[in-house]
Protein backbone atom coordinates (compact mmCIF):
# COMPACT_ATOMS: atom_id res chain seq x y z
CA UNK A 1 0.00 0.00 0.00
CA UNK A 2 1.74 3.06 -0.73
CA UNK A 3 2.13 6.02 1.22
CA UNK A 4 -0.02 8.42 -0.47
CA UNK A 5 -3.18 6.12 -0.23
CA UNK A 6 -2.40 5.28 3.72
CA UNK A 7 -2.42 9.05 4.20
CA UNK A 8 -5.55 10.38 2.41
CA UNK A 9 -8.17 11.18 4.40
CA UNK A 10 -11.34 8.71 5.46
CA UNK A 11 -14.52 8.82 7.56
CA UNK A 12 -14.56 10.95 10.97
CA UNK A 13 -14.48 8.67 14.03
CA UNK A 14 -13.97 11.49 16.42
CA UNK A 15 -14.21 14.87 17.25
CA UNK A 16 -12.83 16.54 20.86
CA UNK A 17 -12.80 20.10 22.10
CA UNK A 18 -9.41 20.72 20.40
CA UNK A 19 -9.17 17.37 18.22
CA UNK A 20 -10.97 15.50 15.33
CA UNK A 21 -9.72 12.10 14.33
CA UNK A 22 -9.99 10.27 10.29
CA UNK A 23 -9.34 6.75 9.35
CA UNK A 24 -6.48 6.19 6.47
CA UNK A 25 -6.71 3.38 3.98
CA UNK A 26 -4.40 1.91 6.94
CA UNK A 27 -6.58 0.45 10.05
CA UNK A 28 -3.40 1.08 11.98
CA UNK A 29 -3.01 4.61 11.39
CA UNK A 30 -5.19 7.90 11.81
CA UNK A 31 -4.99 11.81 10.39
CA UNK A 32 -5.11 13.76 13.73
CA UNK A 33 -6.59 17.19 12.92
CA UNK A 34 -6.08 20.14 15.10
CA UNK A 35 -8.78 22.75 15.42
CA UNK A 36 -8.51 26.67 16.78
CA UNK A 37 -11.70 25.71 18.91
CA UNK A 38 -10.58 27.00 22.67
CA UNK A 39 -12.77 25.62 25.81
CA UNK A 40 -12.23 25.97 29.58
CA UNK A 41 -13.91 25.35 32.64
CA UNK A 42 -14.80 21.39 31.15
CA UNK A 43 -16.65 23.80 27.85
CA UNK A 44 -18.67 26.32 30.02
CA UNK A 45 -16.18 28.87 28.55
CA UNK A 46 -15.69 28.45 24.75
CA UNK A 47 -14.10 30.68 22.32
CA UNK A 48 -11.58 31.08 18.90
CA UNK A 49 -7.84 31.52 19.41
CA UNK A 50 -6.45 32.30 15.90
CA UNK A 51 -3.85 29.37 14.46
CA UNK A 52 -4.01 27.90 17.61
CA UNK A 53 -4.42 24.43 15.48
CA UNK A 54 -1.16 25.38 13.57
CA UNK A 55 0.35 26.29 16.38
CA UNK A 56 -0.03 23.38 18.65
CA UNK A 57 0.47 20.83 15.79
CA UNK A 58 3.89 21.84 15.14
CA UNK A 59 4.85 22.32 19.31
CA UNK A 60 3.64 18.42 19.33
CA UNK A 61 5.45 17.64 16.56
CA UNK A 62 8.33 19.13 17.43
CA UNK A 63 7.99 17.58 21.65
CA UNK A 64 6.98 14.11 20.31
CA UNK A 65 10.02 14.01 17.86
CA UNK A 66 12.34 15.09 21.23
CA UNK A 67 10.47 12.28 23.36
CA UNK A 68 11.01 9.44 21.00
CA UNK A 69 14.68 10.38 20.82
CA UNK A 70 15.12 10.12 24.33
CA UNK A 71 13.55 6.40 24.39
CA UNK A 72 9.70 7.64 24.95
CA UNK A 73 7.25 5.72 22.46
CA UNK A 74 4.87 8.01 21.28
CA UNK A 75 1.76 7.68 18.46
CA UNK A 76 3.29 10.21 16.42
CA UNK A 77 4.26 9.29 13.22
CA UNK A 78 4.48 12.70 10.98
CA UNK A 79 2.98 15.91 10.65
CA UNK A 80 1.04 16.19 6.97
CA UNK A 81 0.19 19.48 6.79
CA UNK A 82 -0.37 22.78 8.82
CA UNK A 83 -3.14 21.35 10.77
CA UNK A 84 -3.04 17.46 10.30
CA UNK A 85 -0.77 14.69 11.88
CA UNK A 86 -0.39 11.14 10.99
CA UNK A 87 -0.64 8.95 14.13
CA UNK A 88 -0.61 5.52 15.75
CA UNK A 89 -4.56 3.77 15.87
CA UNK A 90 -4.77 3.44 19.83
CA UNK A 91 -7.20 2.35 22.14
CA UNK A 92 -6.78 5.13 24.76
CA UNK A 93 -6.61 4.32 28.35
CA UNK A 94 -9.57 6.48 29.73
CA UNK A 95 -6.87 8.67 32.55
CA UNK A 96 -5.97 11.66 32.13
CA UNK A 97 -2.78 11.90 33.73
CA UNK A 98 -2.06 15.27 35.47
CA UNK A 99 1.57 16.36 36.40
CA UNK A 100 2.62 18.97 39.08
CA UNK A 101 5.89 20.59 39.33
CA UNK A 102 4.62 24.07 40.85
CA UNK A 103 0.76 24.89 42.44
CA UNK A 104 -1.74 25.95 40.09
CA UNK A 105 -4.94 26.37 38.79
CA UNK A 106 -7.38 23.56 40.28
CA UNK A 107 -5.01 22.42 42.68
CA UNK A 108 -4.47 25.93 44.00
CA UNK A 109 -7.97 26.34 44.22
CA UNK A 110 -9.08 22.85 45.70
CA UNK A 111 -6.34 22.73 48.37
CA UNK A 112 -6.01 26.52 49.55
CA UNK A 113 -2.49 26.44 48.39
CA UNK A 114 -0.75 29.36 46.90
CA UNK A 115 -0.72 29.45 43.06
CA UNK A 116 3.02 29.47 42.47
CA UNK A 117 4.24 27.30 45.45
CA UNK A 118 6.76 25.02 44.25
CA UNK A 119 6.58 21.25 44.83
CA UNK A 120 8.85 19.11 47.26
CA UNK A 121 8.22 16.70 44.69
CA UNK A 122 6.61 15.89 41.23
CA UNK A 123 2.78 15.51 41.82
CA UNK A 124 1.14 13.08 40.11
CA UNK A 125 -2.83 12.99 39.57
CA UNK A 126 -5.30 10.91 37.94
CA UNK A 127 -8.32 11.82 36.34
CA UNK A 128 -11.19 9.55 34.43
CA UNK A 129 -11.55 10.94 31.34
CA UNK A 130 -15.10 12.03 30.60
CA UNK A 131 -16.60 14.93 29.80
CA UNK A 132 -19.30 14.60 30.91
CA UNK A 133 -18.72 13.79 34.41
CA UNK A 134 -16.20 16.76 34.48
CA UNK A 135 -12.92 14.16 34.52
CA UNK A 136 -13.38 13.77 38.05
CA UNK A 137 -10.28 13.37 40.19
CA UNK A 138 -9.31 9.62 41.35
CA UNK A 139 -6.60 7.47 42.20
CA UNK A 140 -4.92 4.11 41.63
CA UNK A 141 -7.58 2.45 43.65
CA UNK A 142 -10.61 3.70 41.07
CA UNK A 143 -8.39 3.16 38.02
CA UNK A 144 -7.50 -0.67 38.94
CA UNK A 145 -10.83 -1.87 40.38
CA UNK A 146 -12.55 -0.56 37.83
CA UNK A 147 -10.35 -2.16 35.00
CA UNK A 148 -9.04 0.76 33.10
CA UNK A 149 -5.60 0.17 33.02
CA UNK A 150 -3.73 -2.87 34.37
CA UNK A 151 -1.12 -2.72 37.08
CA UNK A 152 1.27 -3.10 34.84
CA UNK A 153 0.49 -0.61 32.26
CA UNK A 154 -0.66 1.51 35.68
CA UNK A 155 3.69 1.28 36.28
CA UNK A 156 4.36 2.22 33.11
CA UNK A 157 2.61 5.06 32.57
CA UNK A 158 3.86 6.24 35.97
CA UNK A 159 7.33 5.60 34.57
CA UNK A 160 6.97 7.10 31.37
CA UNK A 161 5.35 10.35 32.94
CA UNK A 162 8.86 11.01 34.98
CA UNK A 163 10.51 10.43 32.22
CA UNK A 164 8.69 12.95 30.55
CA UNK A 165 8.82 15.37 33.18
CA UNK A 166 12.40 15.54 33.51
CA UNK A 167 13.08 15.73 29.58
CA UNK A 168 10.09 18.32 29.24
CA UNK A 169 11.61 20.49 32.37
CA UNK A 170 15.19 20.70 30.62
CA UNK A 171 13.97 21.49 27.21
CA UNK A 172 11.44 24.42 28.10
CA UNK A 173 14.13 25.48 30.99
CA UNK A 174 16.39 25.86 28.06
CA UNK A 175 14.56 28.38 26.35
CA UNK A 176 13.40 30.35 29.47
CA UNK A 177 9.86 28.79 30.15
CA UNK A 178 8.74 27.12 33.62
CA UNK A 179 6.62 24.05 32.99
CA UNK A 180 4.52 24.56 35.99
CA UNK A 181 2.13 21.38 35.15
CA UNK A 182 0.48 19.51 32.30
CA UNK A 183 -1.48 16.93 31.12
CA UNK A 184 -0.69 13.89 28.69
CA UNK A 185 -2.72 10.58 27.88
CA UNK A 186 -1.93 7.18 27.19
CA UNK A 187 -2.98 4.20 24.94
CA UNK A 188 -1.88 0.84 23.73
CA UNK A 189 -0.97 -0.21 20.42
CA UNK A 190 -0.13 -4.15 19.97
CA UNK A 191 -0.26 -4.15 23.62
CA UNK A 192 2.39 -1.51 24.47
CA UNK A 193 1.66 1.73 25.86
CA UNK A 194 2.65 5.20 23.97
CA UNK A 195 2.26 8.15 24.71
CA UNK A 196 -0.87 10.10 22.61
CA UNK A 197 -2.89 13.36 22.27
CA UNK A 198 -0.62 15.76 22.04
CA UNK A 199 1.77 18.16 24.19
CA UNK A 200 1.14 22.22 23.73
CA UNK A 201 -0.19 25.61 25.11
CA UNK A 202 -3.30 24.08 25.62
CA UNK A 203 -2.48 20.87 27.74
CA UNK A 204 0.65 22.65 29.49
CA UNK A 205 1.27 25.56 31.82
CA UNK A 206 4.10 27.50 30.68
CA UNK A 207 5.48 30.36 32.56
CA UNK A 208 8.40 33.00 31.56
CA UNK A 209 11.30 32.46 33.87
CA UNK A 210 12.13 35.86 33.74
CA UNK A 211 8.98 37.82 34.47
CA UNK A 212 6.20 34.51 35.89
CA UNK A 213 3.89 36.17 32.81
CA UNK A 214 1.68 32.85 31.78
CA UNK A 215 1.89 31.60 28.65
CA UNK A 216 -0.43 28.68 27.62
CA UNK A 217 -4.64 28.27 27.77
CA UNK A 218 -4.94 30.30 31.49
CA UNK A 219 -4.52 33.56 29.02
CA UNK A 220 -8.14 32.36 27.48
CA UNK A 221 -9.55 31.16 30.76
CA UNK A 222 -8.74 34.47 32.92
CA UNK A 223 -9.36 36.27 29.96
CA UNK A 224 -5.48 37.52 30.29
CA UNK A 225 -5.65 39.38 26.55
CA UNK A 226 -2.55 38.57 23.81
CA UNK A 227 -3.43 34.31 23.84
CA UNK A 228 -2.51 34.71 20.24
CA UNK A 229 0.60 36.19 21.17
CA UNK A 230 1.35 33.48 23.93
CA UNK A 231 0.92 31.10 22.13
CA UNK A 232 2.87 31.93 18.70
CA UNK A 233 5.77 33.08 21.18
CA UNK A 234 5.72 29.79 23.25
CA UNK A 235 6.26 28.20 19.25
CA UNK A 236 9.03 30.55 18.24
CA UNK A 237 10.83 29.73 21.44
CA UNK A 238 10.01 25.60 21.00
CA UNK A 239 11.84 25.59 17.11
CA UNK A 240 14.11 28.05 17.93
Amino acid sequence: MSTEATMEKGEQIYEGKAKKLYTTANPDLLIQYFKDDATAFNAQKRGTIGDKGVVNNKISEKLFNLLEKEGIPTHFVKRLSDREMLVKHLQIIPIEVIVRNIIAGSMAKRLGIEEGTVAKETIIDLCYKCDELGDPLINEYHALALEWITREQLARVKELTLKINDVLRKFFDERGLILVDFKLEFGLHKGEVLLADEICPDTCRLWDKATREKMDKDRFRRDLGNVEEAYQEVLRRVLA
